[in-house]
């Protein structure tokens, strides 16, 4: 690992099983329940993946529904492990993947903000000491004492993003975050993450909307299929992928 790279994925790969039990009749049903040799299918995600993102880059990918960004990701934040190949980050690793989850309904917007800071790794003092800043970011100050299931999912999104960034960790994982709220909070967001960038945070951005990663990004992979399928200049890769996009 060279000094300036943050994030290596060497040959990653990555497959899951896709599992057969249609039945159509009482008979193939009842025995099913006690056959365990199920059939299924092995669906490849992800193959022979190999890049390095240096510290303070932004690295956008791009992609048709499918082709296993989200995957990437995932692999990348340790929240997947790789059937093949390997992934070395040098610091804090934060994934903006699943915004919210861990939120509960049945509780207050300042318990949820606690529960959800801490699975981001704070401990419940750290946290707690934001809880008002964080209501602030999202725009939910006056509702601090009110049980999320009241919230719309607006509401929700916006309070997750914001007990999100307050993590400041060396590397950040985007999946479409960037598109919660409305036009002004969508302008926040994006102004968070350029201070993020600004400071020389690595940041991996996956999204569909081309024009925003031709502005943000330094480099781009387009993943196609589970496999690289053109990597550089964002100008050049965004060309190159629209182009054949428009095509399907």
């Amino acid at each position: 690992m060279e000094a300036d790279d943050s994030i290596i994925v060497n040959n990653v790969s990555k497959h899951f099983k896709i599992f057969h039990e249609r039945t159509d009749t009482v008979f193939e049903y009842l025995t099913s329940i006690f056959n365990r040799k199920k059939s299924f299918d092995m669906l490849d995600i992800l193959k022979n993946v190999s890049f390095s993102v240096k510290k303070g880059e932004m690295l956008g990918i791009i992609g048709l529904n499918g082709s296993g960004k989200t995957s990437l990701l995932k692999i990348i934040g340790k929240i997947y492990a790789p059937d093949q190949g390997s992934v070395i980050t040098k610091g804090k690793v934060t994934p903006f993947l699943e915004l919210g989850t861990g939120f509960n309904g049945e509780l207050t917007a300042r318990d949820n903000i606690i529960i959800y800071g801490v699975i981001l790794g704070f401990t419940k003092k750290e946290i707690t000491s934001k809880v008002h800043e964080i209501a602030k970011f999202a725009e939910v100050e006056r509702f601090l004492d009110t049980k999320l299931k009241n919230f719309s999912s607006g509401m929700n999104a916006r309070l997750a993003f914001a007990t999100a960034v307050e993590v400041d960790p060396d590397i950040m994982l985007v999946d479409e975050v960037l598109s919660v709220g409305d036009i002004s909070f969508r302008e926040k967001s994006f102004n968070a993450f350029m201070d993020f960038k600004k400071r020389g945070k690595t940041i991996v951005f996956v999204s569909h909307d081309v024009n925003q990663v031709m502005k943000l990004c330094d480099n781009v992979i387009w993943l196609h299929d589970g496999s690289i399928r053109a990597y550089g200049e964002p100008n050049e890769v965004v060309k190159q992928y629209t182009e054949f996009a428009s095509t399907k």
